[in-house]
């Protein structure tokens, strides 16, 4: 099985799906994977097989290798549009996430004033005061809602920790718009467990959730490369197509990746 294990603290740019020309910063270590959910399809694999042997890019590391990279790229007149939290695992789990939030913001506005700051998040720190202040400042906070089947969420996403689902959604409302929730939706088998959140029993209630939230706008993606469980298999695009649709009868902004 192959896996995708990023540079920290900057690398790409890469062409994103949804985002256009993403240069992204990994605050976990580049050798290996820090997560507080452990999905059956991450493109970096489980965790149990990625530890690190190094710590956390240091704050200061993160803005000088930010600021060179951009610099290198307004001088080849190749600039980003958007600079991209991700890579190997989640970034908010950084000590100084915040703090990094505002360097990016400072450089972005310098460099690339154009460029937006987006977080992929898997929304398990949000009960924290400093990670929500700091996912108000950026343009672009992107926070995962996979389903609101804990079934579904203990088998799948698989949390590392307390995930408790009614305080995440609870936290999700207080963003009060600013918020894009980014949904993935496949199929498969693990064991005798039969996946497919594509059907009315998980769309319906999780639609439900997403109205609550009143979300800025829902992304709503599939598989693209190799996941560490064997067996999934892409939602088709007229399942995404479906449930985009359905979004937007609720007035709800929605696109779909395929």
């Amino acid at each position: 099985m192959s896996t995708i294990i990023y540079p920290s603290p900057i690398f790409g740019p890469v062409k994103s799906r949804r985002l256009g020309i993403s240069l992204g910063i990994n605050l976990l270590p580049g050798d290996g994977k820090v997560c507080t959910f452990d999905c059956i399809y991450c493109e970096c694999g489980f965790n149990k097989d990625h530890r690190p042997g190094t710590p956390l890019p240091k704050r200061e590391d993160v803005a000088r290798g930010l600021e060179t990279k951009l610099a290198g790229m307004q001088a080849e007149g190749t600039l980003p549009d958007v600079i991209t939290f991700a890579g190997n695992g989640e970034p908010t789990i950084h000590p100084q996430f915040g703090e990094i939030i505002d360097d990016t913001i400072a450089l972005r506005n310098k460099y690339c004033p154009g460029a937006k700051v987006s977080v992929l998040s898997n929304a398990t720190m949000i009960n924290k005061p400093a990670v929500f202040r700091a996912l108000m400042k950026v343009d672009n906070n992107i926070l995962k809602l996979d389903t609101v089947d804990r079934v579904f969420i203990e088998g799948i996403d698989r949390p590392t920790g307390k995930y408790d689902l009614e305080e995440t959604i609870m936290h999700m409302k207080a963003f009060k718009g600013r918020i894009v929730i980014q949904t993935i939706f496949f199929k498969g088998n693990i064991g005798d467990m039969k996946i497919d959140n594509t059907t009315p029993e998980y769309v319906e209630p999780w639609i439900e959730t997403v109205k609550q939230i009143a979300p800025r706008e829902v992304m709503v993606y599939t598989i693209d490369r190799e996941t560490p469980v064997q067996g999934l298999q892409k939602a088709t695009r007229e399942e995404l197509d479906r449930i985009v649709d359905r979004l937007k009868l609720e007035g709800i902004k929605a696109s779909a990746s395929y």
